[in-house]
């Protein structure tokens, strides 16, 4: 519905759309793969349907949950030049600068999945009788490679871009911090948007990081599955972030807001209405078989 309202109702015409329709546009990446996640994790992890697909399937989550990361960071940026500088925001804020971030980031998320992409994920564990996927991988790899990789990519698109968020949202409730009423709405808006995203930030995206930070580097000196549960469950919470956007396309944008009340009530007139139509056409069927008899 986000994308419906973004390409055919509001029109691409300004960053914060351009912004709001990629984050739409990887949640539907996410959501296309994670039926294969609940199969596996259904079938007691274990993985049947080849190694290509669990590289794509892993490829793909780590790829939406940085582009995620980076767009809400865009969209948090963006509110702040808007509020904080707004006649000089006017020059910087064009919709092609916002399709440009939008590129950037796409393909800093693709590249950062590639390693992913490109090596084995599966192992067959003969004692279990299963086929894992990225839940168990090489000793030697888990040492050096991934211990780099992901406690790089969780500093780089996490930690940073966690920061950049905080003190956008609060220069912008600063910013409108006045008793204005039109500025007082504003910020209510300003002040739930940044509530949702950092609620997305910490409880969605922070413990999944963290325990990335923790897990792997702890893999430099010893290896220890105690972890693994809390790893799993971290990664299923993650999940939760395609579930609050809509929300911060609703608090992002004004005209997201009017033609998505609009989309929903016009669904809800027409079927109050087409039920009115049968009541009526039942009726008036009632009415001819009473004359009839």
């Amino acid at each position: 519905m986000a994308i419906i309202v973004c390409v055919f109702n509001i029109k691409i015409r300004t960053p914060a759309v351009v912004f709001m329709l990629n984050l739409a546009a990887a949640d539907v990446l996410f959501v296309s793969v994670l039926p294969f996640n609940i199969a596996y994790r259904f079938s007691e992890n274990n993985w049947n349907i080849g190694d290509g697909m669990c590289r794509f399937v892993t490829a793909a989550f780590y790829c939406n949950m940085y582009c995620s990361i980076l767009l809400m960071t865009s969209i948090s940026v963006d509110r702040f030049l808007a509020v904080v500088y707004t006649m000089k925001a006017l020059s910087w804020r064009t919709k092609k600068r916002a399709w440009l971030v939008c590129f950037c980031i796409w393909i800093i998320s693709i590249l950062s999945s590639l390693p992913l992409l490109i090596s084995k994920q599966t192992v067959y564990i003969d004692t279990l009788k299963i086929t894992t996927c990225h839940d168990v991988l090489d000793v030697g790899d888990l040492q050096n490679f991934y211990m780099y990789y992901f406690s790089t990519f969780s500093l780089a698109f996490f930690f940073l871009p966690l920061i950049i968020t905080t003190i956008c949202y609060i220069s912008i409730i600063k910013k409108l911090s006045t008793n204005d009423i039109e500025n007082s709405c504003k910020k209510t808006r300003a002040v739930i948007l940044a509530i949702v995203v950092c609620f997305a930030f910490l409880i969605c995206f922070g413990p999944t990081n963290i325990i990335f930070l923790i897990h792997y580097l702890h893999f430099r000196n010893s290896i220890d599955e105690s972890m693994y549960f809390t790893y799993i469950l971290c990664t299923c919470i993650s999940s939760l972030s395609t579930c609050l956007d809509p929300l911060i396309y609703y608090y992002a944008s004004s005209k997201y807001r009017t033609h998505a009340y609009n989309l929903l009530c016009c669904k809800k007139a027409n079927a109050v209405q087409s039920a009115k139509q049968q009541l009526t056409g039942q009726s008036e069927t009632s009415t001819e078989n009473t004359f009839t008899l």
